[in-house]
């Protein structure tokens, strides 16, 4: 069965900032939704790619080399290897799709980390 996903509806289904919850699968990928604020973690992803998509507010990706600003309706893809921090002034809303291998604090763990992310 082909199940419709209201992203509004999901993301209201929970409050808590940097701690992804899983939404779908696609192939060997998961689709999860995440709310940030203020600075993440730095980290990279030695095997996998990362795509942050915002649904609601605006963030930073901080890089070693510089930032990329993401608003409503603008995603970036990390590629695997970048060391990256995620940042936002305010809360945002962000789909993430990614393997399903990927840890959320990458090649750091902390208190962040979410070892097997809670499906909604």
């Amino acid at each position: 069965m082909i199940e419709k996903v209201n992203l509004s509806e999901k993301f209201s289904l929970f409050r808590e900032h940097w701690s992804p919850k899983i939404a779908g699968e696609v192939n060997d990928s998961f689709v999860k939704l995440v709310k940030f604020q203020g600075p993440f973690v730095w980290h990279k992803h030695d095997a996998e790619d990362e795509m942050f998509l915002v649904v609601r507010g605006r963030f930073k990706i901080m890089l070693r080399d510089g930032e990329v600003e993401l608003g409503e309706g603008e995603f970036a893809i990390v590629p695997r290897g970048v060391e990256h921090m995620p940042v936002a002034e305010e809360e945002v809303h962000v789909l993430l799709f990614e393997p399903k291998t990927v840890l959320n604090t990458g090649d750091v763990r902390n208190e962040r980390t979410v070892d097997e992310p809670q499906r909604i």
